[in-house]
Order: structure tokens, then C-alpha cells, then sequence
């Protein structure tokens, strides 16, 4: 009765606890496990809990158990998040005996100086505090990214980013995320600076020295209490017993377990150098040990052995961490030390003896052993500790037969029918045989990559068969295999548990095993994971196509030596993963240009804008500098500029996706935080300021042309809807009542464009001059008739055909009466334009104010490609592809290439009605995608560019 009042109360927040002593509790899916001193549990299920246990979920393995109060420490909140990352539980204790220094990092400011410990040997390296908080959305673990600093500098593993999220951002390899365990602060004076960071590095070898695992028992005595937690309790000894199993809501026993002091110190069972014997695919092979002793960030002791023969697959390294010199990898291995045996004994058999036929036990067979306790691993990295070993021999093309049954093998069920349609069979964990979780065929994570169909093996000795479900069973939270074994087990069903179907087998082949168990059959190769281009361009995977960084200011070449600088294969900008957006529009504006250079060198504070002047450097001397160098920069380069425009913009994308160049620039010159490069008043008299134009197509009716004596073969009538940019120009300030406030050093004009299948034009002319003279507002204009100082302007005079259509319409006093006096022009609406102050009389001669085409960008199928002018002779053009060629496969790389087009510059030389009349047939691949695919023109003012 009183329930909902109950929930409808607000709930508090759920405690935090500390397992005080290593634990046995029975679970009726997992069996007995143990839980370590040290692990971290929240409460769970607030309304139900009773006063002497409690229901928790612990953090390091993820599992929901019942513990005994006496067990359980209550912790402060806000230092679980701090202490979670740390998977060694010796040194998780040693940070809560002082919580106020926990605190004290939580709090640590940006930019705040610290050390941090890097490599195998725990190295005290220079940094730089960047961020503190989750590295996912769901986690609450804090970890801390740091910016590596002085020596340490290209020692990190990240740029900032993990898993595609951008947390900070620093030059590539300087970045890394470490746990509240490797960082101490860093104290600087005028006094101490040289022998500050060898105090530090003592003095943390002294109090914390268990940041490595090792710790002697004279360590753990003299080590102070933890606050408000004791450990100091006595451990009730029990032995290690399998239980009945009990269903989810039962209430289990939690069993303390007596054992050896944790950190207490025993000699290396082998030593570098000592002949031992492995088993490698069934087959026992020699070797020399290189390695023995813990693994970076484990507790358990392995062995990297010298094989004699090459049957290994193992180069030394263990998560980026060398723990010993491998020739080749072909000879090495890794393994655990109950793996390893020394060269005088030998090892255990891998196969058991057979089973009689009858698969069911016999009344006189003896019962099987108790199930061993299965140690739960804690938290991991994400990636496997080893690879999948690959056989050495080329698999047969029918598989192998599998071995037969082995004895311990770890299966419990509470009844023994073998069909399974009432045998509440659990599904079984592999783990107890590898020690303390470690998975050497890489079974962590591996569940991701599993599904039905794949191909498994399961317990050790293995188990094949293949995946034929997956899915939730009952209460168990973790998704369930259903695998179809190669062979009968005699507690294995025909694909039911308990009693309902999920998938059909023959009898005593059907076992539901917990996905994250299951490995892929080692017997078969693995399948190649697919690479990430995004990290995988970086300076080492793109080694031989790499390009130089040049400081020095390097100005652009033309004519015949820009031709021999930028002309062949390798040559302009390389394309990788989409870049084809960017690589062409860098190429047309710097080149061959200069006009473009005032945002190279653009003001800005370093210390406010960061990420601006990175980019900035980035791009002078990284791209711009060597391409007009070099002919040539490198994927690489033009990758470091994507991550940064990425890291500055909340839509992703910049380093895999398509793009379009008006949305590059708009955020390369936002991230630059340059001035725009136009300025232009609308009839409102606002200035509206931007760095690129989109011309809107006119209403203007095609025309009649006289014919023309012309090489190029024409056609007639017109056969090509064609304008220029000059008329799209003119139009489109005339239609939108736009004029140009102050006349730019650079205009990047976009062509109108409706798709691939529908374009207005057939082809549209780039303009090689374009005159902007009368869309300047305020200035001197001439009368379109006397060449007098203009006074009005008229819109509909734009169309007239009696009148020259096509072309801005300005009349001084006089001629705009005698124009509109006509009857058919009487309803214009003539304009009123500035004129600037002073006297003006007679026709008017001044020079006109025109920009000249440097580039032209073009789209076809998704792909973008450039056109360049390098010279002043009309067959001065150059063409580049960045991804022109290809070496390699997928993971290959593009080769970018620049050619000669000089054929463009017959075309670029006819006018409108000229080209409308060219078969367009007759038109050369390269004239065909600079007229009909054109994208973005180029233009420039060499003369005001000296101002900007």
C-alpha cells in the first residue's frame, strides 16, 4: 500500500563503496568469483536492500553481486571517477590515503606544469595539464590530458583526440590520456629548477613506488592508514568450495579468502636467457626466455620467449611498450608462466584421453571435479593484449577434425539431459583457464566483431564450432552465443535453454557460451581489420611520400619555371581519404598567386588564439612554402590542417567526408580569424562583408551571332547554352541591387549550379579580365551613351533589346531623358547613384577597374580538380589532379599529378556567342571540364593586392 508514495519520493543518490578484503561470492551464472580488495561497487536497488547486505554493481568488472555490509567501505563520490582508472589496486589504495590531494589534482587549472610518468620504466616527462573528464559518455572515470613538453616532446600516442573525439588540441604525438596515477606536479623556482625534476623522481619513487606493481612487505607496513578506511581487520580463512548454484534472486554467501599479502615479493620463476619449452598450435617447440615478469599495467606474471623455429607471432612490444628485442616476429611469443615450462620437464598433454562413444556418463563414471573459481579480469585498454595467433601452414582445405572432449571441461548444469529441452543449462565462462583474465587470442573486444556465422572456439583446450544465435537469455545481461559445436558434449542441447528454441542443432551440439567468451577459430587466418585512414596518415605510414617544412617566405614562380616546377607525376598537392575539396582549392589559390598570401601572415595573439596561429604556421610553412618550393606537399600536411579546422568546428567531418571549397575557406578563414576578403552594400546601405560570392544566373534571352572564322568547328545555330562570368556578374549585382563598397584584391566567385543532371548552362566562360568598374559604388561612372559622368542607373534597361541587352545601363542628365522619353521604356524605373563631390563636365576618361582570372576549380562526379594560369601568354595553364593515380590498394596511396592544358586558352579567347556555336563534341576532355564542370573562378588584382 505504501509502494507509491515510496517511489514517488525524490531517491538519494546511490552510495559508493571500497571491497575492503578479497572476496568469494556464488552467482548461478558466473559461479564463484572472486573480487579483489580494492575494487570500487555502487548500491544498487535502494528500495529493497536489507540491513546486513547490500546489492552492488562493481565498477571494475561490471557485474551486480550481494556483499555483506562488513565488507563494504563507503567512499567520497567525488573520488571514484579519480581512482576508477587505475587498474593497479595497490596503488588505487595508496591515492585514497590521501583525498586531499586527489583533490588537490581534480582542481589542477589548464595549462598548470606536471610530470608525467611514460614508457615501461615509468620516465618522469615535462607536460602540460590540457583537460580533465571522461574520455566517453557513458564513463565515469576521470582521466587526464596532457600535452607533452621539452624532451618528451613526440612521445605521446594522440593529438588531443581519442576514439575520433577531440578533447584538446596539440601537435601530433604530444598528446597523451593517463590516469591520476602517473602525473605529480611540477614546481618551478629560479632556485630549484635543475634538480626539481630529479627530487620529484625520487621522491616519487618513494611514495609511490607501487605505481609499477611492485612493492616489498617492508613498503606495505610503513604505508599510512587510509581515512576514514581500515584494512587492518582479520581475514576469515575459508577454502575455495563450489556451491550449489542459486537463481538470480537468491542470496549468496560472500566467502572471505585467506591469501598471501598482496605485494609480497618472490623471485622470477625463469630467468633472461634460460632454455624453456612451449606449445604453439599443439606442437611443442624450444626457445630462450627474453622477458620474464609482469606486463605494463598487470599483476600477472608472463614470458616472452626466443622460439627456435618460427612459430610465433610476437615482436616484443605489449601495448606500445618494449619489454624485450625479437628478431622477427615470426620467432617470438608471449605467454603466461603456467604456459611456460622449463626445458627438462615436460609440458602438460593438450589433449585429454578419449571418451567411450556413449557421450552421456555412465552410473559408474566418477563425478566431475568442482568448478575452480573464476577470476574476473579488471579493466582493461581497449586493446587486446595479443593478436590471434596465425598458423604457419596453410589450412587444409576441409577443416580438421576436432579433439575430443576434455575432462575439465568447465560446464555446469543442474541437470544432465542431454537433449536440453528442460536442462537449465548456464552459459560458460573460459577464463579460469587463462590466468587473471588474459586473453591471448585477444578476446577482449572481440565480441564487436563476432556474429552469426562466425566461426568460434571456445574453453582451452578449444572447442570449435560456429555461432548460430546471439542474443539475451533470461536474467543474464551480456549478450549470449548459441554455438553449434563440431563434436557432441554430453551437457550440450539442440539449440533450446531452458526449454525454449533458439536456434536448431543436432542433439548434444548446441552450447550457449557469453559472447565475450568466445574467440575466433585460431585454426584460420584472421581477417585484416580495416585500417583508419584518418590516423593512419601521418608522417611514418606516408614516410616515402613525405615533403619538407620550409620557414623561409617563398614567393610563387610563373611562367616556363613554374611549368617545370609543378608539371609531372607526384607533383602539386597529395589527395587522401576525400581531401579532393581541399587539395585543389590550396593549389588555385597559392600556386601560382600571391594575391592570396596577407592570410599567411596575418596578425593575431598567440596566446589568445592558439589554435589560429598553429594553423596559420600550419599552413605557410607546412603547404604553401614547399609547394612553391618543391612542386610538391604530402597527405600528411594537408591532414594536420583537416584535424585542426575538425577541432575548431562542431560538425565533424573535415578529415574523411566530402566537402565543398566555399565551406572549406569559410572555416579555414574563420579559424585564421582573418578580415573578409569582400565588402558589399545592398540597397539598404548595409555593408555586408564575406569571403566568397555565389553568382545567380540572369534572365537573359540568347542571341543571334554572326558567324566567325574560327579553327575551333562551330556549329549553326547556337548549340551551347553558354554565359560568362562577367554577364552572371553583372546580373546578379544588378537583380540583388548589390554594389561593391571598396573594390576587392580578391574575389572567389561560385558558379550557379543545379546538380549533375540539370545546369542552366551547357558551359559558362571564364572571363580572363573581368571589369567591375561600374559595380563599385560611389565612384565615377560614364554614360553608357556620351561617356559623360553617369547620374542614374536603370534596371530595366538591363534586357532591353533595342539597346545593346546584356550590358549596365547609366545614363548622364541628358541621356537618361532622351532614353525614357521613348514610348516602350516609358515605365522604367530609373536609379539616382552616387556621384562623388566636384565638378565634372565633358566625357569622362579614366582607367577602368579590372580583376584578372588566376584559377578555376571544377567539379565532375564528386571530384574536384583545378585549373591554373602560370604565365602571361593565353597557353599558360596548368591542370592538377590530386588523385590522378593510384599505388596500392585500399590502403595504398594517391599520386597527384600537374600537366600542360595550353589547348584551354583557345576556348578562353572566344566570346559568349562564339562558344554557343562550338560542337560540343569537338570539345578536348580538358576544355570540356573547365567550361561545362567550372565550380569556383578565381580572380585577382595584382595591383590592390599590394595594399591588403
Amino acid at each position: 500500500m505504501s509502494g507509491a508514495p515510496e517511489q514517488n519520493r525524490k531517491r538519494r543518490s546511490f552510495k559508493l563503496f571500497l571491497i575492503s578484503t578479497d572476496l568469494q561470492v556464488q552467482d548461478d551464472l558466473e559461479g564463484p568469483i572472486l573480487l579483489s580488495r580494492g575494487f570500487i561497487c555502487q548500491e544498487q536497488d535502494q528500495g529493497r536492500t536489507r540491513k546486513d547486505a547490500l546489492w552492488v554493481k562493481v565498477l571494475d568488472n561490471g557485474l551486480m553481486v550481494k556483499i555483506e555490509k562488513k565488507y563494504l567501505l563507503e567512499i567520497s563520490a567525488d573520488l571514484v571517477g579519480l581512482v576508477e582508472p587505475v587498474s593497479d589496486l595497490d596503488v588505487r589504495l595508496n591515492l585514497l590515503n590521501n583525498p586531499d590531494n586527489l583533490r588537490q589534482l581534480a582542481s589542477l587549472p589548464t595549462n598548470a606544469p606536471l610530470w608525467v610518468l611514460i614508457g615501461a620504466q615509468d620516465e618522469l616527462a615535462e607536460a602540460e595539464l590540457k583537460y580533465i573528464g571522461p574520455l566517453s559518455g557513458g564513463s565515469s572515470a576521470l582521466y587526464f590530458g596532457v600535452e607533452l613538453k621539452g624532451t618528451a616532446v613526440g612521445r605521446g600516442t594522440c593529438n588531443g583526440s581519442n576514439k575520433g573525439v577531440r578533447y584538446f588540441s596539440c601537435p601530433d604525438a604530444c598528446g597523451l590520456f593517463v590516469p591520476v596515477s602517473h602525473i605529480r606536479l611540477r614546481h618551478w623556482s629560479s632556485r630549484n629548477s635543475i634538480d626539481a625534476p630529479e627530487k620529484t623522481r625520487d621522491r616519487s619513487r618513494r611514495t609511490n613506488h607501487g605505481v609499477n606493481g611492485h612493492r616489498s612487505n617492508n613498503d606495505r607496513s610503513n604505508q599510512p592508514h587510509l581515512r576514514r578506511i581500515s584494512f587492518n581487520h582479520n581475514r576469515p580463512k575459508a577454502q575455495l568450495q563450489t556451491q550449489d548454484m542459486l537463481s538470480r534472486t537468491a542470496e549468496s554467501t560472500p566467502i572471505a579468502i585467506h591469501n598471501n599479502p598482496r605485494g609480497s615479493s618472490s623471485p622470477p620463476p625463469f630467468h633472461i636467457g634460460q632454455r624453456v619449452c612451449v606449445t604453439v598450435d599443439g606442437i611443442v617447440h624450444g626457445g630462450e626466455v627474453q622477458f620474464c615478469g609482469a606486463l605494463p599495467g598487470r599483476s600477472s606474471t608472463h614470458v616472452g620467449v626466443l622460439l627456435d623455429a618460427p612459430a610465433g607471432n610476437w615482436d616484443g612490444l605489449y601495448k606500445e611498450h618494449r619489454l624485450c628485442h625479437i628478431p622477427c616476429h615470426l620467432y617470438g611469443v608471449l605467454l603466461p608462466v603456467s604456459s611456460v615450462f622449463a626445458e627438462q620437464t615436460s609440458p602438460k598433454p593438450i589433449l585429454k584421453p578419449a571418451l567411450s562413444p556413449n557421450p552421456k556418463q555412465s552410473p559408474t563414471s566418477p563425478a566431475p571435479a568442482p568448478r575452480p573459481p573464476l577470476v574476473l579480469p579488471t579493466k582493461q585498454a581497449l586493446k587486446p593484449p595479443l593478436p590471434p595467433p596465425k598458423p604457419t601452414h596453410k589450412p587444409l582445405l576441409t577443416r580438421p577434425l576436432p579433439p575430443p572432449k576434455p575432462q575439465n571441461l568447465t560446464l555446469v548444469s543442474a541437470s544432465e539431459h542431454t537433449n536440453g529441452s528442460h536442462s537449465p543449462l548456464r552459459p560458460v565462462d573460459d577464463e579460469e583457464e587463462n590466468e587473471e583474465g588474459v586473453d591471448d587470442y585477444g578476446g577482449t573486444g572481440l565480441e564487436t566483431e563476432l556474429e552469426v556465422g562466425s566461426m568460434v572456439e571456445v574453453n582451452d583446450p578449444p572447442l570449435f564450432g560456429v555461432i548460430r544465435w546471439i542474443g539475451h537469455l533470461g536474467a543474464v545481461k551480456e549478450l549470449v552465443a548459441g554455438i553449434e559445436l563440431e563434436q557432441e558434449l554430453s551437457a550440450g542441447t539442440d539449440g533450446s535453454y531452458l526449454g525454449e528454441r533458439h536456434f536448431r542443432c543436432p542433439a548434444n551440439k548446441g552450447l550457449f557460451v557469453k559472447l565475450r567468451n568466445c574467440r575466433r577459430d585460431s585454426r584460420f587466418p584472421v581477417p585484416e581489420k580495416p585500417v583508419n585512414q584518418v590516423e593512419r596518415c601521418n608522417s611514418i605510414a606516408f614516410a616515402d611520400w613525405g615533403s619538407e617544412r620550409v620557414d623561409e617566405h617563398t614567393p610563387p614562380v610563373d611562367g616556363d619555371e613554374a611549368g617545370q616546377l609543378y608539371e609531372g607525376s607526384k607533383r602539386g598537392i597529395q589527395g587522401h581519404l576525400n581531401s579532393c575539396y581541399l587539395d585543389a582549392t590550396l593549389f588555385s589559390l597559392f600556386s601560382c598567386c600571391s594575391s592570396a598570401d596577407w592570410v599567411l601572415f596575418w596578425p593575431s595573439d598567440a596566446e589568445t588564439n592558439q589554435s589560429s596561429k598553429l594553423a596559420q604556421d600550419l599552413l605557410r610553412c607546412e603547404i604553401v612554402n614547399p609547394l612553391r618550393r618543391n612542386g610538391y606537399v604530402c597527405a600528411s600536411k594537408t591532414m594536420a590542417l583537416r584535424r585542426l579546422l575538425e577541432a575548431a568546428n562542431s560538425n565533424a567531418g573535415f578529415t574523411n567526408q566530402e566537402k565543398d571549397p566555399e565551406e572549406f575557406l569559410n572555416k579555414l578563414f574563420q579559424l585564421l580569424r582573418v578580415e573578409p576578403l569582400l565588402k558589399i552594400r545592398s540597397v539598404t546601405q548595409q555593408a555586408q562583408e564575406c569571403h566568397l560570392y555565389q553568382l545567380f544566373p540572369p534572365t537573359l534571352p540568347a542571341s543571334p551571332a554572326p558567324p566567325v572564322n574560327s579553327p575551333i568547328p562551330m556549329a549553326s545555330p547556337a548549340s551551347m547554352r553558354v554565359a560568362s562570368v562577367q554577364s552572371l556578374l553583372e546580373s546578379s549585382f544588378l537583380h540583388g541591387g548589390l554594389k561593391f563598397a571598396e573594390a576587392p584584391s580578391c574575389l572567389l566567385l561560385l558558379m550557379p549550379r543545379f546538380g549533375k543532371d540539370f545546369k542552366m548552362f551547357d558551359a559558362i566562360l571564364p572571363t580572363l579580365s573581368l571589369d567591375i568598374t561600374d559595380l563599385l559604388d560611389d565612384t565615377l561612372r560614364q554614360c553608357s551613351i556620351c561617356q559623360a559622368v553617369a547620374e542614374w542607373e536603370c534596371v530595366q534597361c538591363y534586357e532591353d533589346l533595342d539597346i545593346t541587352p546584356g550590358h549596365l545601363k547609366q545614363y548622364c542628365q541628358t541621356c537618361n531623358t532622351q532614353v525614357h522619353s521613348h514610348r516602350n521604356r516609358a515605365s522604367h524605373n530609373p536609379v539616382k547613384i552616387a556621384v562623388p563631390q566636384g565638378t565634372w563636365s565633358g566625357p569622362l576618361h579614366h582607367t577602368r577597374q579590372r580583376m584578372s582570372l588566376f584559377a578555376v576549380t571544377c567539379i565532375e562526379t564528386s571530384h574536384y580538380v583545378s585549373f591554373v594560369k602560370h604565365g602571361p601568354q593565353a597557353s599558360d595553364w596548368l591542370f592538377f589532379d590530386s588523385m590522378a593515380d593510384r599505388e596500392g590498394g585500399e590502403n595504398g596511396f594517391n599520386i597527384p599529378q600537374v600537366r600542360g592544358c595550353p589547348e584551354v586558352g583557345r576556348y578562353l579567347g572566344l566570346s559568349e556567342e562564339e562558344l554557343s556555336r562550338v560542337d560540343a563534341s569537338s570539345l578536348r576532355e580538358s576544355a570540356r571540364r573547365l567550361l561545362c564542370d567550372s565550380y569556383m573562378c578565381l580572380y585577382h588584382s595584382p595591383e590592390l593586392s599590394l595594399y591588403k
